[in-house]
């Protein structure tokens, strides 16, 4: 399928990457109001440019819109491309609210396209194995189920973007930037949160708007309990791996970025030895910890490569547009009771 990219900028560069890497995609066109980096990004890929959006949608070769734009500014390029009859893949998050991303939904069925979200953390082998045995009740009752974003964004990274640090266009701090991709995570592996209570603060930085640090206490309709902890204020040398940590009666699991800490069930399964041998955490530093452009492409490569395959078997994606929308939903009732001195919000 030939992949169109809106936003030129850092997130459209790990996008053309993954296209280049991908089976069943090649990326045919760049979208971007600033034509001098529109042209940048094309001449790498060997793609056309384009510095007009109606005229960019209105190709008719192009069937695939990646959308790479701030984080509040989702909602209207993708509206635009669905509108035009063209599939989407926008990055996290999907939108800032609840209330966007229904938009944006009830525009993709009415056109007939598919609406997906990229949801990179998901595809990679220790996350399978993870998915797996939460599915399988080898967690026995679930207990407790955190996630935690340790990480360190310096001054020059908020005063990098006008955008970056505010509510209109980021939507949210350490929670809805940097921790978004963990807290779908949790959510995916341990399942919904019916309640939350909260405290957010922005502790080391300045001129922005939004949490720099936020602590959440999250119960779950399985009856587990649980922490969300995000922050980009937590420096160390190679930076902390994002976590997710589930536990039960009969077994838990920690998952360190892409790595196992602890892999340890009372009821021993075959592949448990494999998963040892192979899904071990090591020595690394943390992906994306202390710099956005460490994180490596391969996820957004199997992302669109999932979406290409749904559509051409007519099936919802994994990661269509209601799975991106429970993070969203849950980092917002966050803020909501963060904002209203750690009120119980129900979800």
């Amino acid at each position: 399928m030939k992949f169109g990219i809106i936003g030129a900028g850092m997130i459209g560069q790990f996008h053309g990457k993954a296209i280049e890497a991908m089976k069943g995609g090649e990326l045919h066109s760049v979208f971007d109001l600033r034509a001098e980096a529109a042209e940048t990004l094309a001449e790498q890929f060997g793609a056309r440019a384009c510095s007009d959006l109606a005229q960019f949608l209105a190709d008719e070769e192009l069937q695939v819109v990646t959308v790479g734009t701030p984080s509040g500014a989702h909602l209207d390029p993708s509206m635009a491309a669905l509108q035009a009859g063209k599939h989407v893949i926008c990055e996290k998050p999907l939108e800032i609210t609840p209330e966007r991303i229904d938009m944006m939904l009830n525009t993709a069925e009415e056109n007939q396209v598919t609406l997906a979200a990229v949801l990179n953390r998901r595809f990679h082998p220790a996350m399978d194995a993870f998915k797996a045995a939460a599915d399988a009740g080898r967690f026995g009752t679930l207990t407790s189920a955190s996630a935690y974003v340790k990480w360190h964004r310096d001054q020059a990274y908020y005063d990098s973007a006008a955008w970056r640090g505010t509510w209109k266009l980021d939507g949210g701090g350490a929670l809805m930037n940097q921790s978004i991709h963990t807290i779908d995570a949790l959510l995916y592996l341990a399942g919904p949160v019916v309640s939350v209570q909260a405290n957010t603060a922005c502790l080391t930085h300045t001129d922005i708007e939004v949490e720099d640090t936020a602590v959440a206490i999250v119960e779950f309709a399985n009856g587990a309990r649980g922490v969300i902890e995000g922050s980009t204020s937590n420096w160390s040398r190679d930076g902390h791996p994002a976590r997710v940590q589930l536990c039960g009666d009969r077994g838990s699991v920690f998952l360190a970025d892409e790595a196992f800490e602890i892999w340890d069930f009372m009821d021993e399964d075959p592949g448990d030895a494999g998963v040892r041998q192979t899904m071990m955490k090591g020595s690394e530093a943390g992906l994306g910890a202390n710099d956005p452009k460490a994180i490596n492409f391969d996820g957004h490569r199997q992302n669109f490569e999932e979406v290409v395959t749904a559509i051409a078997e007519e099936r919802e994606s994994s990661v269509n547009a209601l799975e991106a929308r429970k993070a969203v939903t849950l980092i917002c009732a966050i803020y909501e009771s963060a904002q209203n001195d750690g009120k119980k919000v129900m979800l």
